[in-house]
């Protein structure tokens, strides 16, 4: 389900502005009236890098023979690129596209049909809807499979605590297993509470290198040991 709506999210339109001019598709930044197709003539749509535009502007003209001036129009700009059309005589169409891409400037291929433009219309209407339709299915489907997580989640935590108690403590168990959540500002002083109720002759051995110059804690590196066993539960 998940693969399904990223799917369909990639292929909105909404989602293309985040693609580069280079790449994204150009259906719903052109227009029927920006398009001229004769016999003669023709209209090429150009991505100029951004900050290349002016050396566009006073270029195009002279990139081959038989380009209509001032016939370059901006469609469009975004952060890398700007999309321009230029309209120019079909026999030097090919001659344009090689002199253009020695400048850095890429030729886009596209042609304009209003028969697929409105195909392409309806089709994106039909991923909005089931768009809307997936979210609302996947939303649905993290809502109850949180539920069911969550809980193999703190039953995970209830094995590694019993199993850290049994290789701490030894057999036969002997100890109390319990669930605390105290404010930031109460942490310190449950611990105190905790550590003064486990306090026996071998608690220094659990305690932090900056408690006892030493010990298990700075053997095995763990700087959060204590002298019971305690494990923290980030909850989001």
């Amino acid at each position: 389900m998940a693969c399904k709506y990223i799917i369909v999210l990639y292929f909105l339109p909404d989602l293309f502005a985040c693609f580069s001019l280079a790449v994204r598709d150009l259906s719903n930044l052109v227009k029927a009236e920006d398009i001229i197709t004769s016999e003669h003539l023709t209209t090429l749509l150009a991505v100029v890098p951004k900050y290349s535009q002016k050396d566009w502007v006073s270029s195009y003209e002279t990139l081959t023979s038989y380009v209509v001036p001032r016939s370059s129009k901006k469609l469009y700009e975004d952060n890398e690129y700007a999309l321009y059309t230029v309209t120019l005589f079909n026999r030097v169409a090919d001659n344009f596209r090689t002199s253009a891409r020695e400048k850095g400037f890429q030729i886009r291929d596209f042609e304009y049909s209003p028969e697929s433009h409105e195909s392409r219309k309806q089709e994106l209407e039909k991923l909005v809807e089931d768009q809307e339709s997936l979210r609302d299915s996947l939303l649905q489907w993290c809502y109850t499979s949180y539920g069911e997580v969550f809980s193999s989640w703190m039953h995970f935590c209830a094995v590694r605590v019993f199993t850290e108690s049994i290789l701490r403590y030894g057999l036969p168990p002997s100890f109390l297993a319990c669930v605390l959540a105290p404010s930031v500002k109460a942490e310190k002083k449950v611990r105190s509470i905790l550590e003064g109720l486990s306090d026996t002759a071998n608690s220094a051995y659990w305690k932090t290198e900056e408690d006892v110059g030493g010990g298990m804690a700075a053997l095995a590196g763990d700087a959060d040991a204590h002298p019971y066993v305690s494990f923290t539960i980030n909850l989001v």
